[in-house]
C-alpha cells in the first residue's frame, strides 16, 4: 500500500469551507419552509389577507360585507380605517370576530393567515382566531373587540 502525499492548499481548503457552509445555510432555509401539508403547523405558509377599509364613526368601524370576504363564513380580511387596522374573520351565519392586527411582538401589521390562523409577516409569530398566541416569538395575546351585525354590516366597538 502506498501513502500518497495529500497536501490541500490554504485556498482549496477555504473553497471547500465556504461549500459546505453554503449547503448548510441552504438546509437551513429549506428546512424552515416546511411542507405546508397542514395549514395550522408552524411552518406552513401563510396567504396574504384581502384589505378591506372601515368606516370609522364615533366609537365603532364598521364594515360592509357584499362582495368581500366577510361575505362567508370561514372568510377573514384584514380591515384598515382612520381608528387602526383590524382582522375580522366571519365565525357564524351573523357572528364575527374582530383582534388588534398589530403583532405583539414588534408591531408590524398581521396581514397573513395559514388555515384559521393569523401570522405576522416580520417573526413569523401565530395567532388563533380569537388573538391567542400559537407559536412565538410574541409573547402576549391580540386584543380583541366586540362585533355586531345588522344589514350586511359589521360593526367593531372600539
Amino acid at each position: 500500500m502506498t501513502v500518497k502525499n495529500l497536501s490541500v492548499s490554504r485556498r482549496q481548503f477555504c473553497a471547500g469551507a465556504c461549500q459546505v457552509a453554503s449547503c448548510a445555510a441552504l438546509a437551513t432555509i429549506a428546512s424552515a419552509c416546511g411542507d405546508g401539508s397542514s395549514p395550522n403547523s408552524p411552518s406552513a405558509p401563510a396567504t396574504t389577507l384581502g384589505t378591506l377599509s372601515g368606516q370609522f364613526s364615533g366609537s365603532s368601524v364598521r364594515i360592509n360585507t357584499a362582495g368581500t370576504a366577510l361575505d362567508t363564513v370561514g372568510g377573514a380580511a384584514l380591515v384598515e380605517s382612520i381608528a387602526g387596522v383590524f382582522l375580522v374573520a366571519r365565525t357564524s351565519t351573523s357572528g364575527f370576530g374582530a383582534l388588534d392586527a398589530v403583532c405583539t411582538h414588534e408591531g408590524c401589521t398581521i396581514n397573513g393567515a395559514a388555515g384559521d390562523i393569523y401570522v405576522c409577516p416580520c417573526h413569523g409569530s401565530r395567532y388563533s382566531r380569537t388573538g391567542q398566541v400559537v407559536n412565538g416569538p410574541a409573547k402576549a395575546n391580540l386584543r380583541q373587540y366586540a362585533t355586531s351585525f345588522s344589514d350586511g354590516v359589521v360593526t367593531i366597538s372600539i
